[in-house]
């Protein structure tokens, strides 16, 4: 392999390569700020008498949200401002999520580190360093995290989101073919147990979810990741369930007490493998199917 030297590219002075290119960069690909696998929940968020939030990601399986303020250059005080106050309002319109502000700019200063040094922790705050990389022909984009205070201040948890429709290439592509395979394997095992053919899964932006004859009836949601599917069942807190699935091999995830979701990462194989228990759990959170409310802005 051949060693090439990079040049940096100054974004904020290129005629072409501008804010709305880089914010469409995140957007198709957040996993370039190095935050873990997001997923983009709104482009252009409108904040009455505040603008508009560059873009607001969130993780499916921690269920934080991050709102992200894009600057060319370096960091600059209304930027730092404008960040803080997206992030607030986010917080106070939705309190039972974790909120992260984070800030992008291409140079994050030494005064920008001082002036958040000021917050004392109360801001949970991540800057990213974003620069853009000129290697040959082609242009790269290359990631620093340069300060995370994400994890000082913690909210509780917001009831789940109705979506936009999508269907089994977006998934495939946001997750992959195999936990996409992986999450169909779940529908027969549901239909058996609730004795009901009409159920089928819903394809979501945010989320695969259940329905009948075009009614949502989200018992059990789901979210395919890249190597494993994240399954949410609406049921109450049992620690001998719990035990009964960690014995199994099926790894257990923190249970939403907000939501009453009982959570689970499953792998390729494991429906096949835990039939009888997954079959118990389903019937379980059956006698109390709970649709996913739809967000109100």
């Amino acid at each position: 392999m051949e060693y090439q030297r990079s040049k940096t590219v100054s974004l904020k002075n290129h005629a072409q390569y501008n804010e709305k290119w880089l914010q469409l960069r995140i957007s198709e690909d957040p996993s370039i700020l190095g935050l873990g696998d997001l997923v983009v929940r709104d482009v252009e968020r409108i904040h009455p008498k505040a603008g508009r939030l560059d873009l607001l990601l969130s993780d499916p399986e921690s269920k934080t949200r991050y709102e992200v303020e894009i600057q060319l250059g370096s960091t600059d005080e209304s930027h730092i401002i404008r960040t803080i106050e997206y992030w607030d309002i986010e917080r106070r319109r939705y309190p039972m999520y974790d909120h992260v502000a984070v800030i992008v700019a291409e140079d994050i200063t030494s005064r920008f580190l001082n002036v958040v040094g000021l917050f004392n922790g109360f801001i949970p705050l991540i800057a990213v360093q974003l620069r853009a990389l000129q290697l040959g022909d082609a242009l790269t984009l290359s990631a620093t995290t340069v300060l995370d205070r994400s994890s000082m201040v913690d909210y509780e948890e917001e009831e789940l989101n109705a979506s936009e429709p999508a269907d089994i290439a977006f998934w495939e592509k946001r997750g992959s073919v195999a936990t996409v395979k992986l999450t169909g394997e779940f529908l027969p095992l549901i239909q058996e147990v609730t004795k009901d053919k009409r159920l089928h899964l819903k394809y979501n932006k945010h989320y695969i979810g259940l329905a009948r004859e075009g009614l949502a009836d989200n018992f059990i949601i789901f979210y395919p990741r890249k190597q494993f599917v994240i399954v949410e069942l609406k049921m109450a807190r049992s620690e001998e369930l719990r035990s009964r699935v960690e014995d199994s091999g099926i790894e257990m995830l923190d249970y939403d007490a907000v939501n009453g979701r009982f959570r689970l990462k499953v792998s390729p194989g494991d429906v096949e493998r835990n039939r009888e228990l997954l079959s118990e759990l389903i019937s379980v959170c059956t006698d109390g199917p709970l649709a996913v409310p739809e967000e109100r802005e």
